[in-house]
């Protein structure tokens, strides 16, 4: 099994693009908390990032940055410069909105942004996993972002059946390779268990644990299966995935419970048997204590609410 296959493929991952900067110094962006992932590519030029009370970000010419849990942040050449601020980002149209700010005098950037949009429980999991702010320079072998996000750009251009469901399944393909870039980065022990799908004794270990939720493992039996005793095979688990073995069975179990809840019609009972829990009692109780929900009441929400966030309308509002 892939395990972030596993993941993504359960997910409602979407997104489009939203704007096109074209900037010319001095000039200055303010962008506010959105609910969702924000990227931004910087396709040109050169510029300064902020996000909360954090330290400044140098940004370069084919930069990629992600803020992960959609906080404000500013973009700048000059601080000091008028901000431009983009009050509300959400659009209903997929065309790509051209906006120039500054003036015309060089040094000029451009930079497209957009938004990855996400549901279902086990992908919050991944968002918490990634930095406030995910920076991907530019590599070797990187030319698959700029070719991505050119067709993208395409796609915006004109109305043609099928742009909405185009720009999304960019949009993912465009999150996995981000995802994948970053795994790539990552040293021992960084990134929970995305970092630790790699490990050689870990990594079989959490495939196990996904292939068979139900199953009562203990560390003894993990352990064994991977090649690790006991108390290595726990040290290791928690070292590089950050918690323990237990509790993140515990988590599996109730992120697939969730899946199951909202994708079918199986009675919580059946439920509760396929995670590993012999009453139906015991499994809601466990589940209410994660999801401040009973199973029920989750499985009415979620399937009231649709999933991913809706845009009601164009809301841009700009000011100089």
């Amino acid at each position: 099994m892939d395990i972030l296959a596993q993941v993504l493929d359960r997910v409602r991952l979407g997104g489009t693009l939203l704007f096109h900067f074209e900037l010319g110094h001095p000039w200055h962006l303010e962008l506010p908390a959105r609910p969702y992932a924000l990227f931004h590519y910087l396709s040109q030029g050169a510029a300064t990032l902020e996000l909360g009370q954090g330290p400044e970000i140098r940004i370069t010419e084919g930069d990629f940055v992600v803020i992960t849990r959609g906080e404000p942040h500013v973009f700048y050449s000059d601080r000091q410069a008028q901000p431009l601020r983009i009050v509300d980002i959400d659009r209903s149209s997929p065309h790509l909105s051209f906006i120039r700010h500054g003036t015309t005098a060089k040094p000029l950037s451009a930079m497209i942004c957009g938004n990855f949009t996400v549901s279902r429980p086990m992908f919050g999991s991944v968002l918490q996993l990634l930095p406030p702010v995910l920076v991907l320079k530019p590599t070797a072998d990187g030319g698959w972002l700029e070719a991505i996000l050119r067709r993208m750009v395409a796609e915006s251009a004109l109305e043609r059946p099928g742009q909405r469901v185009a720009l999304s399944r960019l949009t993912e393909v465009l999150f996995v390779e981000v995802l994948r870039s970053w795994i790539a980065s990552l040293g021992p022990g960084q990134g929970g268990w995305l970092g630790a799908i790699s490990d050689p004794h870990i990594g079989p270990a959490l495939k196990l644990i996904h292939e068979h939720p139900e199953r009562s493992w203990n560390l003894s039996e993990l352990g064994r299966r991977v090649g690790l005793g006991r108390s290595a095979f726990a040290a290791r688990f928690t070292k590089l995935v950050g918690q323990s073995m237990q509790r993140y069975v515990i988590e599996r179990r109730m992120a697939e419970a969730a899946f199951l809840l909202e994708t079918s019609d199986e009675p919580i009972a059946r439920i509760a048997s396929r995670v590993g829990y012999e009453t139906a009692a015991a499994f809601s109780k466990l589940f209410h204590r994660h999801n401040q929900q009973s199973p029920g009441r989750y499985r009415a929400a979620r399937r009231a609410d649709g999933g991913l966030p809706k845009s009601d309308g164009p809301k841009v509002q700009v000011s100089d």
